[in-house]
């Protein structure tokens, strides 16, 4: 396998941290750019950093000239605080970034948005999410994965009580989770960002639709062809 490129939007979050250490650590990688608001503790020969503004990422454009786009853009509401600010964080950046991609013809792009994400649905954040996929879909990339984790265990850099509390208390309960309700367990962000690795690697065109089920075994995930959803292994 030839060397590749990536760029990695949102490398200072969950996902992200684990991400770009896979990267880096990689030797099919040669190459990493990240875009960052703050410059990351962190040195290595195939990283390169960029201390950019997201709302104009059109200027960074031709970064965007790699194989594979991993976004793991994403905030909360509690931190957005109010809806405008969320939609140009989950739904715009993530968006602009995708036509940037589409623009100059990456092999791969990859995002994360969330378990339960449905343009149709009557919850604001999940409609969201349902939304960006729905029009990040519509692109013309050779091959788009979207993520759909269950709460993201991991260390994060602020902290969250209500997270917190509800990552321990599913923690504390997965083994109740079977079935239809076993896509709600917690999931381990690295357990997130090795599958975002392992689906770039593979090279598989079209769109594929990964639930957090799936992406905590590794095992499937959903792809759609020719606008019908078919099961892959």
């Amino acid at each position: 396998m030839s060397q590749r490129s990536a760029l990695v939007l949102g490398a200072s979050g969950l996902v992200g941290q684990e991400l770009l250490k896979m990267l880096l650590s990689n030797s099919l990688y040669n190459h990493v750019t990240v875009f960052v608001r703050k410059k990351l503790p962190i040195e290595h020969t195939k990283l390169r950093q960029l201390e950019i503004d997201f709302s104009e990422l059109d200027k960074h454009e031709e970064c965007f000239a790699v194989d594979d786009v991993y976004c793991c853009l994403g905030t909360t509401m509690k931190k957005a605080k109010t809806k405008a600010k969320f939609i140009k964080v989950d739904y715009e950046f993530p968006l602009k970034a995708a036509k940037c991609a589409e623009k100059y013809r990456c092999k791969n792009f990859l995002t994360i948005t969330a378990i339960g994400a449905d343009l149709r649905s009557p919850f604001f954040y999940s409609k969201v999410k349902g939304q960006v996929e729905e029009d990040i879909a519509s692109l013309y990339i050779r091959s788009t994965h979207f993520f759909r984790p269950s709460l993201l265990l991991g260390k994060r850099q602020e902290f969250r009580l209500f997270e917190k509390l509800g990552g321990y208390t599913l923690k504390s309960c997965s083994f109740c989770l079977v079935g239809k309700w076993r896509k709600y367990r917690p999931i381990k962000a690295y357990n997130v960002a090795k599958s975002m690795m392992k689906a770039a690697l593979e090279d598989k065109c079209g769109v594929h639709v990964h639930e957090s089920q799936d992406i905590y075994t590794g095992e499937c995930y959903y792809s759609f062809t020719n606008g019908k959803r078919v099961l892959s292994k």
